[in-house]
């Protein structure tokens, strides 16, 4: 027989709100985690993207925390979050699981203002979720006391390490008491994050219910050689092939992601954008939208790559291929969400076959691939009939360029061929070489401005992006 949830031994009351949500049997993550949380264990879990690790922890703290009472800007828990999205999707998963219990909850992420989170630490919070900047915010104004937190949770925490967060958790945890129950989840478990387990977990359960950066076997995976030039035609030509129900779309790099949206707006109404350089309420109003199908397709940056939980999403496409192998797994597991069936295509250029034969490593699969018609990387190299206005331009400014630098030492040279008939003197060696330009440093300086120019370093949100601008 398979187990439910009730063999879990949580409360009716959380029994109640997971049936109203529509679940019965709890996922492995969940099967192996609960009971142990339940009984105060520290646990360090590992499962891939997609499995519920998030009612894996919030279902038995919305039981423990049932019993007792929050003091004023003194939390009983804290649920620490890499992105905003993840913690605003945490919070819902406690609206739906405690609708029965009356614990209060505060969010603390960044684009909110402090005057209304403020108000809600002043009430006492049961449990607080948050940003690690916001939270270390709050605390240095003195608004937010860790010192009777029961229950810590670090989720993703491979995230929280890529995005350099992990010195700010240090500083929050070195303001907790050393007696707590915590828990750290991570889809994957680089010995960065064991030892940080090791650092702040008392004999923790290890639970692994998936191999490490293993796919998820019910998404169709495929790849599709393209020419760079060839890419957003490629991607049409998807869009319009598939039925697409509700889809997203990743770029590396948050100005790809504004450009496309330009692009792909001309043509389809239902798309939208998601970046990091959104305002935080657009941001929300827009994953608001992709929720209730308002928004078909949505583009995005690594943003959205991490815990959202939208079972809805149908397809997954990799407009760039991304530079680190992890991400790869996190994007397509948007979709295939729960046991359903999804779909992932990957574009790929030449230049992205390192990146792609990572990925082929990290996973383990060979990935199917597909040859559309009129899209080969072939296709780059066929001469063009017109420049493009972008060529044009680049054209005329290396004319431009060429011209400046030949005239000057012509003219310099000139000057000293005059100098040389109207003097008696002879003109030395060193006049002559101060008279003429530096041609090596001209040069120097004309490869800096070229590499400056045409540098392609992928960004996204994985970037490391200041802290006070994280905070604000």
């Amino acid at each position: 027989m398979p187990t439910t949830f009730t063999d879990l031994g949580l409360g009716d009351d959380v029994l109640r709100a997971v049936h109203d949500a529509g679940y019965e049997n709890p996922t492995p993550i969940q099967e192996k985690a609960i009971p142990l949380i339940l009984m105060n264990r520290d646990i360090l879990a590992c499962a891939q993207t997609g499995t519920g690790k998030t009612a894996a922890f919030t279902l038995p703290m919305i039981d423990i925390l049932a019993e007792g009472r929050a003091r004023a800007r003194m939390p009983r828990s804290v649920i620490l979050e890499p992105t905003r999205e993840l913690a605003a999707q945490v919070a819902e998963n406690f609206e739906t699981y405690g609708k029965y219990h009356k614990l209060s909850m505060a969010l603390l992420i960044g684009g909110v203002s402090f005057s209304e989170q403020e108000k809600k630490l002043d009430r006492g919070v049961d449990v607080l979720i948050a940003t690690p900047g916001r939270l270390l915010d709050h605390c240095e104004r003195g608004k937010v006391l860790l010192t009777d937190t029961k229950i810590l949770v670090i989720d993703e925490a491979d995230r929280m390490l890529d995005m350099g967060f992990i010195p700010d958790v240090e500083r929050i945890v070195g303001l907790m008491p050393t007696i707590r129950q915590s828990l750290l989840l991570s889809a994957t478990m680089p010995k960065e994050i064991k030892r940080l387990a090791e650092k702040f977990l008392i004999n923790p359960k290890e639970i692994a219910v998936d191999p490490p950066s293993s796919a998820n076997t019910s998404i169709v995976q495929k790849v599709i050689p393209v020419s760079p030039r060839g890419k957003k035609k490629a991607l049409r030509d998807l869009m319009a092939i598939e039925e697409i129900s509700n889809g997203l779309v990743f770029c590396n790099r948050k100005r790809d992601v504004a450009e496309l949206h330009r692009e792909l707006a001309r043509e389809f109404d239902d798309i939208g954008a998601l970046h990091g350089d959104m305002d935080q309420y657009k941001r929300m109003e827009c994953l608001d939208a992709f929720r209730k199908g308002e928004i078909r397709i949505l583009i995005c940056s690594d943003v959205a790559a991490r815990g959202l939980d939208i079972p809805t999403v149908g397809h997954v496409f990799n407009y760039d291929v991304p530079t680190h192998a992890e991400d790869y797994i996190h994007r397509i597991g948007r979709t295939g969400r729960a046991g359903r069936a999804g779909k992932a295509y990957t574009l790929l250029t030449k230049s992205d076959d390192k990146f792609w034969a990572a990925i082929q490593k990290m996973t383990g699969m060979t990935v199917e691939t597909l040859q559309m018609d009129g899209h080969t990387p072939e296709d780059e190299a066929q001469p063009e009939t017109a420049d493009t206005p972008q060529e044009n331009t680049s054209k005329s400014r290396s004319r431009r360029k060429s011209s400046k630098g030949s005239k000057a030492p012509a003219a310099a040279k000139k000057a000293v061929a005059a100098r040389e008939k109207t003097s008696t003197a002879p003109i030395s060696q060193n006049e002559r070489t101060a008279e003429e330009p530096d041609r090596t440093q001209r040069s120097r300086n004309k490869q800096d401005d070229d590499a400056f120019e045409d540098s392609n370093i992928p960004f996204g949100e994985s970037d490391f992006v200041p802290n006070f601008l994280l905070r604000a």
